[in-house]
């Protein structure tokens, strides 16, 4: 960015606690019932005027939804037009704290820029005593401003922290640190002094990945099975029947497929991707262990959220286990 003058960044919004307002300041948790809307941009730019010493922010009209696939795709090509225009910098997404992390991951792996993009949320509302949300969004220019965070793939900066895409999880329903890249740690902190980098994403990602939406782009359906000891067959078959064309399994332990296993066998030799993760939350799922069947695909140690997102990319080029077990190990 040459010269002293301010990153160009566009602020993005999606729903969620960020920009709520509660009905008093100790509504932390129904906020949703106030009757009063969600801030806009512009708003909350105005409610923080030390933003505008470190960026010169556009607000992104309208609001964009995030419930569904269909919305990450939309939400995917619309951050991908945005970083395309040489007059903008970077890009902050606010959106609501419980599906931070798929919402990260998934334009981790289809933005084809190596511009800084950075989502974050709040466990408050804007309007609650003690908020994260103004320190978060703050933060977050920051760190999409500063020049270390280009090429870094999509980051998640809340509570002073700096979290990668593809390793960030939620882990607590209320706590302010609830986001955590558990085994593998964070990439760096923004303090108050300065944003500091210490680790860098080693997986493929943004310019480096080989996923493109294309306006008609449609993904396959793919759904998330729980494995416990109450599962019982025909949960698998029964999420087939209704259309899903790729299964991840959240297998105990290190994967294993509890009373589905051979359900699951049966349906990975019918040509239904099943994707093998675990329900512990750290360490690797590997191929070559007890509960592999032809067919079957290990998820690393990625998440069964964000597995579900990198099989749904898979399946729109190829249904072959061999090839998606190789985009699981590189992505």
């Amino acid at each position: 960015m040459a010269g002293e003058r301010r990153a160009r960044i566009r602020l993005m919004m999606g729903p969620g606690t960020l920009p709520s307002q509660g009905s008093h300041r100790l509504d932390m948790t129904r906020y949703r019932r106030s009757g009063k809307q969600q801030l806009g941009g512009n708003e909350l730019l105005a409610a923080m005027p030390e933003i505008a010493a470190i960026a010169e922010v556009s607000v992104d009209a309208g609001l964009h939804g995030i419930a569904s696939i269909a919305d990450q795709c939309m939400l995917a090509r619309r951050v991908q037009h945005v970083l395309d225009d040489p007059a903008v910098d970077g890009v902050v997404f606010v959106q609501g704290t419980n599906s931070i992390e798929e919402t990260a991951y998934f334009l981790h792996l289809t933005v084809r820029s190596g511009k800084p993009i950075v989502v974050t949320g709040a466990q408050r509302p804007f309007t609650a005593m003690s908020s994260d949300a103004h320190l978060n969004l703050y933060d977050a220019f920051r760190v999409a401003a500063h020049a270390d965070t280009q090429g870094k793939g999509v980051v998640v900066v809340t509570n002073g922290e700096i979290n990668g895409a593809r390793d960030v999880t939620k882990t607590h329903t209320y706590r302010l640190q609830t986001f955590r890249g558990r085994d593998l740690g964070l990439l760096g902190y923004a303090d108050p002094d300065a944003i500091v980098y210490y680790h860098l994403p080693a997986r493929r990602h943004t310019l480096a990945s080989e996923f493109i939406l294309r306006e008609d782009t449609v993904l396959p359906r793919v759904e998330i099975i729980y494995v416990g000891i109450t599962s019982q067959p025909g949960l698998a078959s029964a999420a087939v029947e209704a259309g899903a064309k790729g299964l991840v399994v959240a297998g105990t332990g290190a994967g294993s497929l509890g009373n589905l296993d051979a359900e699951l066998a049966v349906i990975a030799m019918q040509g239904v991707t099943v994707v093998r993760s675990a329900r512990v939350g750290e360490g690797r799922v590997i191929r070559d262990d007890n509960w592999q069947q032809p067919g079957m695909v290990a998820a690393d140690n990625l998440s069964p959220q964000k597995a579900s997102l990198l099989l749904a990319l898979a399946l729109a080029t190829t249904a072959n286990a061999d090839e998606i077990q190789r985009m699981f190990d590189q992505y």
